[in-house]
């Protein structure tokens, strides 16, 4: 039996929707049939397969996934850093006394002697004149470190700063014309999406993890180290020492926060530093090769109707707290630009800057914002009745830096 060529053509595109096969090889046919209508019938079929075949074609130049992808374009602009500091350890005084020598002899403890405690991390170049953007953790006790590009080029790096409250550091090294990460945007994350990591874990150079973002807005007392001031963002994507300092990408391969490796118990979650954060914090380093944080000199525990009823019980705070929801002030450091202010121990933070908050990590957020002897408005609730504060953020002391 003769098929005519309409027939042909669309048992042929039957075939390919039917199969999942055949796709490109019928675009000829629906072509040729759109060029020589026989009928007033629609060709329902022939838009889908020439954007199938488009899609196809794209993928096949590509020639690899997006995490493939992304990795391509930013696994050149990121580098390992190995750091070296001198360490020494002194004997306690009771074992320095010659008392202690001469009944022990040469049995006591030698002199203290320096040793060296190498590391290893990662980092990712900034600008194509050589800043690179590491963790300060990973750079500590160090005025130079050795980078290694992944075209095997290694540089002598001068550590231009590092700030251990937000675990930033900027490293510079002498080259020219080197590959650059490109930037995204860590606000408006969400749960679900896609994470890329790329760094030096254990020593594996170029090592990439993938999974998704587990959560955003992590503050530092949740995730272990209250002595940061960043809202973390959570991964999957496995993060191990030497990770520390590397991209998280998104599925762009745009750069949304800076890896760190803060828990070593962590098992399946990793953490990084939001790229806004990162950068804001880089950029003061390059200029004044230090940062300055605003602090009001006061903790805070975010409310809920079980603390306030473990509060109103004990007699001991004589406390009474009306609300169940808002950020209450638990202490008020003495001299302190909050203390200055008339801010007392269990007021209830309600706004700040005129914008309502809900947790400490938003009051956190929103001074990290404000500028340092400027005035910073805040509503707070005290005996159940609205005030307004004006008070003026200084400096974060450096001895609380350590």
């Amino acid at each position: 039996m003769k098929l005519s060529f309409k027939q042909l053509a669309t048992y042929l595109s039957l075939l390919a929707v039917g199969s999942g096969a055949g796709i490109v090889g019928s675009q000829y046919l629906v072509n040729q049939a759109q060029e020589k209508p026989n009928s007033s019938e629609p060709s329902v079929l022939a838009k889908p397969i020439v954007n199938a075949s488009k899609l196809l074609a794209k993928n096949a130049s590509a020639s690899s996934n997006f995490i493939a992808v992304a990795v391509e374009r930013v696994g050149p602009a990121v580098v390992r850093i190995d750091s070296s500091r001198k360490v020494t350890s002194d004997l306690p005084e009771a074992l320095r006394s010659p008392l202690f020598r001469r009944f022990f002899g040469d049995d006591s403890p030698a002199e203290p002697k320096e040793r060296v405690e190498r590391g290893t991390g990662s980092g990712f170049i900034l600008s194509k004149n050589g800043q690179i953007i590491t963790n300060a953790h990973v750079v500590s006790g160090s005025q130079t470190v050795e980078v290694t590009l992944k075209d095997g080029r290694t540089f002598e790096g001068r550590v231009m700063g590092a700030d251990s409250v937000t675990d930033v550091a900027v490293v510079k090294i002498s080259a020219n014309n080197l590959p650059v990460v490109k930037l995204g945007k860590s606000a408006g994350l969400a749960p679900g999406q896609w994470a890329i990591a790329i760094g030096n874990p254990l020593g594996l150079d170029n090592t990439v993890t993938a999974g998704i973002i587990s959560a955003i807005g992590r503050s530092s007392s949740q995730v272990g180290v209250p002595d940061k001031r960043v809202s973390f963002i959570q991964t999957d994507a496995a993060i191990n020492p030497g990770n520390s300092g590397g991209p998280l990408l998104n599925d762009l391969g745009e750069v949304i926060g800076v890896n760190t490796a803060i828990r070593a118990d962590a098992q399946g979650l990793g953490f990084a530093i939001p790229i806004e954060t990162a950068q804001r914090v880089a950029e003061q380093l390059i200029s004044k090769g230090k940062v300055e944080h605003p602090f009001l000199g006061v903790q805070m525990v975010d409310l809920t109707p079980t603390l306030r009823r473990e509060i109103n019980e004990n007699n001991d705070l004589n406390l009474k707290i009306s609300r169940d929801q808002g950020v209450l002030i638990v202490r008020v450091m003495d001299n302190s630009p909050a203390n200055k202010a008339g801010i007392q121990q269990g007021d209830i933070i309600q706004k700040v800057g005129g914008q309502p908050v809900k947790s400490a990590a938003e009051v956190q957020a929103k001074v990290e914002t404000s500028k340092i002897g400027e005035n910073l408005s805040l509503e707070i609730s005290r005996n159940g009745q609205p005030r307004q504060v004006q008070i003026q953020p200084k400096a974060f002391p450096k001895e609380r830096q350590n």
